[in-house]
């Protein structure tokens, strides 16, 4: 028996608060706890300089994981390699940072914060980008900003590959086909016209696309699966969960301990990083969020494609014992 206006009415004013307290928790509470969990960092130089600047950073319990360098020269790599945040190098002259404000501005401004606090009162701690973000967008603020509306155009494509009932081969050549154009479209803009990117066009071009297909595959696959409710699904754990869960505004380092392992195996997190590998540190690091993506990517498909055989394999209602009989006689009767 469907339910009456009244019940609905009611439904859907528990529901939004609902929804609003979801969003809330999932957007403000990582925002309003962020802190550093076992970040990596590093010091560099002799062992009996590097002392007391590990000690500084170990005086947080569980903030830094901190790696010791022989010089550095190797910290810069470490940081290039995505191994580091940043790395103090001891030298004569007082501590010098090293940061890579196109890992995360957030995290470079916290380890100016960590470091010039440690240090002697007096000291001038000299301060080198190792890898800055382009001009275009020096505080990284138009990168974070980039991966919601991916996620938007990822769960549009998998949510009009359900509605318009697109099957088997065409669904899959749809979100092939979307998520290349999207990719083609949006490093254009990011790279060509905003000057947002720094690395390889075409490279980027394919982690845009695939972040689209990974996301609109997962959703088209749950409608497929679940009917149209598996679109709220998907724009839930899409949207609602692996976006403001994915660190990219930060890192995932500095999110709460219970939701910063999550955002990185979610499309979200996961194009995140696998983006900021590919367009500032030479692909360094990409391996693991590329997987993720495929893997994403993978299983919608196969959901898409079970949806589809099932469908097609369920039978056709077949019609009443009486009703040639009474098709016959309304025919007559005519």
């Amino acid at each position: 028996m469907s339910a009456t206006p009244t019940r609905r009415m009611i439904g859907v004013m528990l529901l939004i608060p609902l929804i609003a307290a979801l969003a809330l928790w999932a957007f403000a509470w990582p925002a309003a706890r962020v802190a550093p969990h076992d970040l990596p960092v590093g010091v560099a130089g002799p062992a009996s300089a590097t002392a007391p600047l590990q000690q500084g950073f170990e005086r947080r319990p569980g903030a830094f994981d901190v790696h010791r360098y022989d010089d550095e020269a190797a910290a810069r790599a470490a940081i290039e390699e995505r191994d580091a945040y940043g790395a103090v190098v001891a030298t004569p002259e007082g501590p010098h940072l090293l940061t890579a404000t196109a890992a995360g501005p957030v995290v470079a401004q916290l380890l100016r914060e960590a470091v010039t606090a440690q240090a002697p009162a007096g000291t001038q701690v000299r301060v080198s980008d190792v890898v800055a973000t382009p001009p275009g967008d020096p505080r990284g603020g138009a990168f974070g900003a980039s991966m919601l509306p991916l996620s938007l155009a990822g769960v549009a494509t998998g949510a009009l590959v359900s509605l318009l009932a697109l099957r088997g081969v065409r669904a899959l050549g749809t979100l092939f086909g979307a998520a290349a154009l999207a990719g083609l479209t949006a490093t254009a803009l990011a790279h060509s016209w905003l000057d947002v990117l720094a690395g390889d066009w075409w490279a980027e071009a394919g982690v845009f696309g695939l972040a689209v297909l990974a996301i609109g595959s997962t959703v088209a696959g749950l409608a497929a699966l679940l009917g149209r409710a598996g679109i709220g699904l998907g724009a839930l754990l899409v949207v609602l969960l692996g976006n403001p869960l994915s660190g990219v505004s930060s890192a995932p380092e500095l999110l709460p301990e219970s939701v910063g392992m999550i955002g990185p195996w979610l499309p979200p997190g996961a194009s995140g990083s696998l983006l900021r590998s590919v367009a500032y540190f030479d692909g360094n690091a990409a391996g693991t969020p590329a997987l993720t993506l495929t893997v994403w990517a993978v299983l919608g498909l196969t959901a898409v494609l079970v949806g589809a055989r099932r469908t097609a394999a369920t039978p056709e209602t077949p019609a009443s014992p009486g009703a040639p009989a009474l098709a016959r006689e309304s025919a007559s009767a005519a």
